[in-house]
């Protein structure tokens, strides 16, 4: 039976994580998974649980809550309208694909080294939505033929590794090649949902070690984190929404951008030192 305090601390730490990523979700319309894979990251670690498949249990329990998350937001969406059901059908299979090879890739890594995989990313990701511009442009429309097959499973596998829906790397994917932000937002919503079932299944089936595994972990999913974080962030995202009605997010965006590149170096830290 696990330790009554720790688990105590366990759910507390997940109340507020879960608090602050739904707000975020709601006024800047960033995915949850780059907020709460390094919080789940550094709330396991400052529990005891610093095993060589930390991260593993991050990815998993981030990736079972975009399955909510994600769900919801493209109902949401496509009651508006908004969804681009052509790029989201072209673009599935590569997407599940690259999600399946993800979670093969992440369950064979250990946990300092997807640490840096992350910290790599979040720092492109960091600096593109510090410095990115909306008028930047690849092409004016969508990649087809030979460039999907290689960007879709790419979105896939990449997202994995981070623990993340569709939104950090479909949106400006999107944006960059002439789909209008509202648009791209809504459509990235609908990967989130395909990298994130076959990503969670997988990791259910994972076994990890007693060093990596919190309390009530099944595979590495952990049940705690996964419940009472989607819990939260249905209750703080409408205030989020509300906040982002009330002032303009684009500043704040730069700086979660700023934010994020320095939990992205901080985590480079600790891959490195400790």
């Amino acid at each position: 039976m696990p330790d009554l305090t720790l688990t105590l601390e366990l759910l507390l730490f997940m109340v507020v994580i879960g608090g602050f990523a739904g707000v975020l979700a709601g006024l800047l319309g960033v995915g949850g998974g780059i907020v709460l894979v390094p919080a789940f990251f550094f709330t396991f670690q400052a529990l005891g649980y610093d095993g060589p498949q930390t991260m593993q249990v991050c990815l998993a329990t981030s990736l079972a809550t975009i399955i909510v998350t994600s769900l919801r937001s493209v109902v949401s969406h496509n009651r508006k309208g908004a969804v681009d059901w052509d790029i989201l059908k072209g673009w599935a299979p590569g997407i599940v694909i690259g999600a399946i090879i993800g979670v093969l890739a992440a369950s064979a890594l250990k946990s300092t080294s997807l640490q840096v995989i992350f910290g790599v990313l979040a720092l492109v990701i960091g600096a593109y939505m510090t410095f990115g511009k909306r008028s930047w442009r690849l092409a004016e429309a969508m990649p087809s033929g030979g460039k999907q097959y290689i960007y879709s499973p790419a979105v896939g596998f990449l997202s994995v590794l981070m623990g993340i829906g569709g939104g950090s790397f479909g949106v400006p994917l999107m944006s960059l090649h002439n789909v209008p932000i509202h648009r791209a937002v809504a459509t990235a919503a609908g990967f989130g949902v395909l990298i994130a079932v076959p990503s969670a299944v997988g990791f259910l089936l994972l076994t990890i070690e007693p060093g990596s595994r919190p309390p009530f972990t099944i595979g590495a999913v952990n049940l705690p984190g996964f419940l009472v974080v989607i819990a939260m962030t249905l209750l703080t995202a409408p205030l989020g929404v509300k906040l982002a009605h009330a002032m303009d997010p684009a500043p704040l965006k730069k700086l979660f951008g700023a934010f994020l590149i320095l939990v992205a170096l901080n985590m480079l830290r600790k891959a490195y030192i400790g």
